[in-house]
């Protein structure tokens, strides 16, 4: 396994972990998960020098931090493992943003309890309380860095305004944003502010919530409870337009002799050294394939190719529904 740098010097495997994937059933499902194959996932990516896991406690809500917190007991050395808040909960049920420190306090001491580790490498706010401004939401994590709960702040669907203005209370280790072949408009500013801050890059999504690595046509092969479904790029509409991005993904694969996966998270590590994807994963099979792509080296005739499919703004459909894009870019 290669390895990188994101902010404040914390080096993170060149490839990360999305774990929401993993647990079966709750409020986010993506496919059939089964908890001893997702276990056997994070070990065996531990294995392969694997180091950065990612979850939150809005996965599930809750059970997904108790599996990774299963599957890294007696393992955690080495590791980094994040996650986040944003939501306040009335019990199980969301209900509303609060970006508070007394949230973010209540937030990262039950996610301790539920990873069973004494300190959480890296804790994004994920995703940014209009109401309350991000000096304050900041300023509250910074708290709990002083006491040892929290090692790095981080962000998830900050603007760069944001990004700036929380920059100046705490050094900011990364920002999490969704970022692929087909969800480029970080490109423009956010990526660039990043990058004049000395904030790491995590995309999430890499794959286009699958969509990139192949093997999805139509909305037939996802189950009837699989979110993709709410996703207007996954429409009846949008899809078959989509599919030419896969196409050329599969040419540039096939040149290789590796798989869709592999060039699109390839294509990734090649807009910098500050980018770490966090592919999201829950059988050993993908999560082999995936901590592969960093040995995977394109030239530059690929990546005009990956390029010229899929420019800024051309993919069909918006990434998320209405509700989703108020909550992204603030």
């Amino acid at each position: 396994m290669k390895y990188r740098t994101l902010g404040q010097d914390l080096r993170v495997s060149a490839i990360g972990i999305g774990c929401m994937p993993m647990i079966r059933g709750g409020n986010i499902v993506y496919g059939e998960a089964r908890e001893d194959e997702s276990i056997a996932t994070i070990h065996e990516a531990i294995d392969l020098g694997v180091t950065f896991f990612d979850t939150a406690e809005m996965y599930g809500p809750f059970t997904n931090e108790e599996l990774v917190g299963r599957a890294i007991k007696g393992k955690r050395d080495g590791l980094v493992i994040a996650t986040k808040f944003a939501m306040a909960w009335n019990g199980n049920e969301m209900a509303g943003l609060d970006g508070s420190p007394a949230n973010a306090r209540r937030a990262c001491e039950a996610s301790l309890k539920r990873l069973g580790i004494e300190t959480i490498d890296l804790f994004y706010q994920h995703r940014v309380d209009p109401n309350v401004p991000i000096e304050e939401t900041v300023g509250g994590i910074a708290e709990l860095v002083k006491e040892g709960k929290v090692r790095h702040i981080a962000l998830s669907e900050a603007g760069p305004e944001t990004l700036r203005r929380a920059a100046k209370v705490h050094p900011i280790t990364a920002l999490q944003t969704e970022y692929s072949i087909w969800e480029r408009d970080v490109e423009d500013e956010i990526l660039p502010t990043c990058r004049e801050l000395g904030i790491g890059f995590v995309p999430y999504s890499p794959l286009g919530r699958g969509f990139l690595a192949g093997g999805i046509s139509s909305l037939d092969d996802l189950a009837p409870d699989d979110w993709r479904r709410n996703d207007p790029r996954y429409s009846p509409e949008n899809l078959p337009k989509n599919l030419a991005i896969v196409d050329a993904i599969g040419a540039v694969a096939k040149r290789h002799g590796v798989s869709n996966a592999q060039i699109a998270l390839a294509w990734l590590l090649a807009q910098g050294e500050d980018v770490v994807p966090i592919p999201g994963v829950k059988r050993r099979k993908t999560m082999r394939d995936s901590a592969g792509s960093p040995e995977v080296s394109l030239s530059h005739g690929d990546l005009a190719d990956l390029d010229a499919a899929a420019p800024t703004g051309m993919t069909a459909g918006l990434r998320y529904a209405e509700r989703g894009m108020r909550m992204v870019k603030l």
